[in-house]
């Protein structure tokens, strides 16, 4: 097999020091073709060299690492983002299908990350994945999700979100503009890339259900009655905690 022509992109020295040792030790597939120490550099080195792989430092000076792609018109390239941001920067990067890798780098996710590139289905990122990405890590919240539809991507308000459904790996998601989503993770996931939003709780194994769009609710038959006529159950274990989060 060829080898991943990579190029890293980091500020400090000893952090390109770093990794490039690991990618050298512990990863005979990467050819680390280039080191840049800033995104003005790493833009003519990209247009030049035509990397595979960018493992992209996000804080430098100048140029954050992610307004590289405002270089280019597209992006014939993946990038594995580096970061010691805190856990929130995390939900960012997976709520915007991107991989990321924390300093310190751990071996293990690095192998991982590397893995992850490997096995999937290259396709040209789009834009709006760093559209939503820069946003929410602007706004210091979680505020869109990007979704599948139709073969493409969009982004979606999470104030828009009414409920999300869980279907075994797969979660439904229902928005107040009457459309459906299907993504490819389970409830688990959203309830935890959501849990610095107050308006959404698990109620039920099957249901998490935004609170803005509860238009009634049965405590009788634990039924969540919510905008578009969608009927959410509330699990009898969840009663309590509902009550007191509805009323809040």
């Amino acid at each position: 097999m060829e080898k991943i022509k990579a190029l890293i992109v980091d500020d400090e020295e000893s952090a390109r020091n770093i990794l490039f040792k690991l990618l050298q030790t512990y990863r005979n597939d990467i050819d680390i073709i280039g080191q840049c120490d800033n995104v003005e550099q790493a833009v003519l080195f990209i247009k030049n060299n035509k990397p595979d792989l960018v493992f992209l430092d996000i804080e430098m000076p100048n140029y954050s690492g992610l307004e590289l792609i405002q270089f280019f018109d597209e992006i014939p390239f993946d990038i594995i983002f580096i970061t010691a941001y805190h856990q929130f920067a995390i939900k960012a990067f997976e709520i915007s299908a991107f991989d990321y890798l924390l300093k310190p780098i751990e071996i293990a996710r690095l192998d991982s990350a590397i893995k992850k590139y490997i096995v999937k289905t290259h396709q040209q990122l789009e834009a709006i994945n760093y559209k939503i990405l820069k946003e929410n890590l602007s706004q210091n919240c979680i505020s869109k999700l990007i979704v599948s539809q139709q073969g493409g991507q969009k982004a979606i308000l999470l104030s828009d979100i009414i409920a999300l459904q869980a279907n075994e790996a797969y979660t439904t998601i229902y928005d107040a503009n009457g459309q459906q989503y299907t993504m490819s993770k389970n409830l688990k996931y959203f309830e935890q890339q959501f849990s610095d939003n107050k308006d959404f709780l698990r109620v039920h194994k099957s249901w998490l259900v935004n609170g803005q769009h509860i238009r009634k609710y049965s405590s009788t038959d634990f039924s969540i009655y919510l905008s578009l006529n969608i009927e959410a159950k509330l699990s009898k274990y969840k009663k309590a905690e509902f009550d007191a989060w509805y009323k809040s």
